[in-house]
């Protein structure tokens, strides 16, 4: 689920585990999905590195792509009207459901992004956009090692998410569930350890409306 720290606020406390990050999306999905339609429209950094993900993956040819966390659908969509074959994958069946209705050419699954269907070396690309945000930290290896083993050789990962400013990786106080601030450097070692081995990196300041700086890596698997 892409996410945003303007997000509309829970009906309750904010909770960890997927089955309650996939409760709180879903409580909220048509006004979050209305947040974030225009997607990546005002934000021209953002779309320079989605469009150097999807060039670059589409330059290695080994597969489709898995936009995992992919909430309404906005960036899917982007991927593939960047020439991409691609799919979403989110917890929240509510908004799957919006994606679906949104983009109905596209195929969106319900679903979590540390146990995937696709099969070993089979995928050309993934993204998680602002959804490994709320994963606990200790979990986090076995996310992107769940990355890793979908990625054929040389194809991308490319993870967006709130950098902690030289601070350790910690909670923050996310207004749909419990999410966390990584260093841009912790993160990328925690890939380089699963596999997938840093190619580049963007941090850009917040913007108007955001509270915190944005990271931004692409991965690549060995």
């Amino acid at each position: 689920m892409p996410d945003t720290p303007s997000s509309p606020a829970a009906a309750g406390p904010s909770s960890s585990g997927p089955a309650a990050t996939a409760a709180a999306y879903d409580a909220l999905a048509e006004r979050y999905a209305d947040l974030v339609k225009d997607g990546l429209a005002r934000l021209p950094l953002d779309r320079c590195f989605v469009a150097a993900f999807a060039e670059l993956v589409r330059a290695a040819g080994a597969g489709p792509v898995a936009d995992l966390g992919c909430g309404p659908g906005y960036l899917t969509a982007a991927l593939a009207q960047g020439g991409l074959d691609a799919y979403g994958l989110d917890l929240s069946p509510a908004l799957v459901a919006i994606a679906r209705r949104s983009h109905p050419r596209l195929r969106f699954d319900v679903g979590s992004m540390d146990a995937l269907a696709a099969g070993d070396g089979t995928l050309g690309g993934v993204v998680s956009w602002y959804s490994l945000i709320h994963t606990p930290p200790e979990q986090l290896p076995s996310y992107l090692a769940e990355f890793r083993r979908v990625l054929a050789p040389g194809g991308y990962a490319l993870l967006a998410f709130f950098e902690s400013e030289g601070a350790p990786v910690a909670p923050f106080d996310h207004k749909v569930a419990t999410a966390y601030r990584w260093p841009v450097d912790g993160l990328a070692a925690l890939a380089a350890g699963a596999g997938l081995a840093e190619h580049a990196r963007m941090l850009r300041e917040p913007g108007e409306g955001e509270r915190f700086r944005r990271g931004h890596l692409l991965l690549r698997a060995a």
